[in-house]
């Protein structure tokens, strides 16, 4: 993929197998709108079918992630239809279900605010890299609106009941630290670091091996909502696969003869 014009919604650019793309809306705090859902989601099909691409790295533009939904726009919901509201709700669920089911691991490098629904697109990525001073708000409640995006889905995989209500009843502001301490965030970071270290991790990521990497992210959605015995079923399934393929043979190969594996071709 080359980069985009400046004025697209997202930039793209690659850094080797890592493929960054960048919520581009400075002026209005990279607010999230139906023009960048779109390229958002045609952006990961993209490069979910893209070998050169290993992992990807989402950021934003300037000083902040993502504000959220722009309430100018959601000001004008109120004269729509209900059938009309779920349609322009259904552009947020699609991107971030593009997220999750994304093949490739995805990284969220945070600076400045992550608001709204800027926290349901941040915890729809795989792993989180904020800066230790960046700010996270489930902001809703503040102007009479409901959590959306999945992002009480999201908290819910790290949070206690308590924790979670806290934000999302309060929707008081939460330092990127603080999310690290409280196991939401990955790795907490100086600030104006986010960037580089959420791309220093994505390399680590694209060099393994794509299709078990791929097949561990689906272990990791499923985990939760599984039995026991469903998880244990499909984990056997991908690893009777994984014993037959390529990318064992090579790593166990590499583990014998005391060398690096090399999954991709250089």
């Amino acid at each position: 993929m080359s980069n985009e014009q400046p004025d697209t919604p997202l930039l793209t650019r690659r850094e080797g197998a890592v493929l960054v793309l960048s919520i581009n809306n400075p002026r209005a705090r990279n607010a999230l709108s139906p023009e960048l859902y779109a390229a958002l989601t045609q952006a990961l099909q993209e490069a979910a079918g893209d070998d050169g691409v290993g992992a990807i790295v989402l950021t934003g533009e300037g000083d902040h992630f993502c504000a959220g939904g722009d309430l100018r726009r959601l000001a004008t919901r109120r004269t729509q239809t209900p059938f009309e509201r779920r349609v322009h709700m259904e552009q947020l669920n699609t991107t971030v279900r593009a997220l999750r089911r994304c093949p490739k691991p995805v990284i969220a490098a945070i600076e400045g605010a992550a608001a709204g629904a800027g926290v349901s697109v941040a915890l729809a990525c795989d792993m989180l890299v904020a800066a230790s001073d960046s700010r996270f708000s489930v902001a809703y409640v503040k102007v009479g609106l409901i959590p959306d995006g999945g992002v009480t889905s999201f908290l819910a995989e790290s949070l206690s009941r308590p924790a979670m209500a806290e934000l999302c009843l309060t929707g008081n502001i939460v330092s990127g630290e603080r999310m690290h301490q409280l196991g939401v965030v990955n790795r907490s970071v100086e600030p104006g670091q986010a960037l580089a270290q959420a791309i220093e991790l994505a390399a680590q990521l694209a060099s393994g091996p794509a299709t078990t990497m791929a097949h561990i992210k689906h272990l990791c959605n499923t985990a939760r909502q599984n039995t026991l015995d469903e998880q244990i079923e499909l984990e056997s399934s991908y690893m009777v696969e994984a014993q037959g393929g390529d990318e064992a043979l090579e790593g166990i190969t590499a583990f014998m003869e005391k060398r690096k594996p090399v999954y991709r071709s250089q």
